[in-house]
């Protein structure tokens, strides 16, 4: 599979769409199934008090990854990825209701690195509940 966005076609300021992503606490269970990170933290409502959380929260990754699918999606091929960091600044919280909890996602692109091999960067903002989660959250890919 090959990037489908074109490197001439994107200027830096190009904005990729926005998305929203929600997790349950069911959606945690099966990542922690999927991930093997069974830490309570992630299911466990008293353990996270006990260590001082507001609640259950998101795993890192998780959240890590669902900020990235904004970046594969646009550019139509996640091996196009080619560098992919974040830090973690505020814990995704998901409280036990129906509604769990949003990861909001936007990205624009910040920089066009490399003419030969048609990089740029992609800076994201994400949030959830209104705070920002991942900081200085920056992908590089590779276009058509």
């Amino acid at each position: 599979m090959a990037a489908k966005i074109a490197y001439a076609d994107v200027e830096v300021g190009t904005e990729l769409p926005a998305r929203s992503f929600p997790v349950t606490r069911a959606t945690l269970v099966r990542y922690a199934g999927a991930s093997g990170d069974f830490n309570p933290i992630h299911w466990n409502e008293r353990f996270a008090r006990e260590v001082g959380l507001p609640d259950v929260i998101a795993h890192g990754m998780f959240t890590m990854a669902e900020a990235a699918r904004v970046v594969t999606d646009w550019v139509g091929d996640p091996g196009a990825l080619v560098e992919y960091g974040v830090r973690f600044t505020k814990p995704v919280v998901v409280p036990d209701d129906d509604k769990g909890a949003t990861i909001e996602v936007a990205g624009k692109v910040a920089a066009k690195l490399d003419d030969e091999e048609r990089t740029v960067r992609v800076d994201l903002v994400v949030t959830s509940a209104g705070r920002k989660v991942l900081g200085m959250s920056r992908a590089v890919v590779r276009l058509a």
